[in-house]
């Protein structure tokens, strides 16, 4: 019984080494390096927000997926310039002169 617990202490062992080591050398399987903490990878412009600053937004990465404050962040922004947008429109249309038949 003493023999088996020593050998599966000496496996544990080994493989917390092995882990250790790999996760060493191959670090955290990143791409890129991380960011200092509180600097943020999302960007976008102060108005005026195009489709091309929406497909160029790039998150934090973290633990469980992206970061939710930045992920939040962006989708009020856009919904403020959607509601905007849709306000202009409705205004445009509103003020637009009524078109009148060919016959007159």
């Amino acid at each position: 019984m003493t023999t088996a617990l020593i050998y599966l202490v000496v496996m544990l062992l080994v493989a917390a080494v092995v882990f250790l080591l790999a996760a060493v050398v191959f670090g955290r399987g990143e791409e890129l390096a991380p960011l200092p903490p509180g600097s943020s990878p999302t960007r976008l412009p102060a108005e005026d927000i195009t489709g091309e600053d929406v497909r160029h937004v790039r998150y934090q990465l973290v633990l469980r997926g992206y970061k939710m404050s930045e992920v939040d962040w962006v989708m009020r922004r856009l919904g403020v310039e959607l509601d905007e947008l849709r306000g202009r429109v409705a205004e445009l249309e509103a003020t637009r002169p009524e078109p009148r038949p060919a016959g007159e």
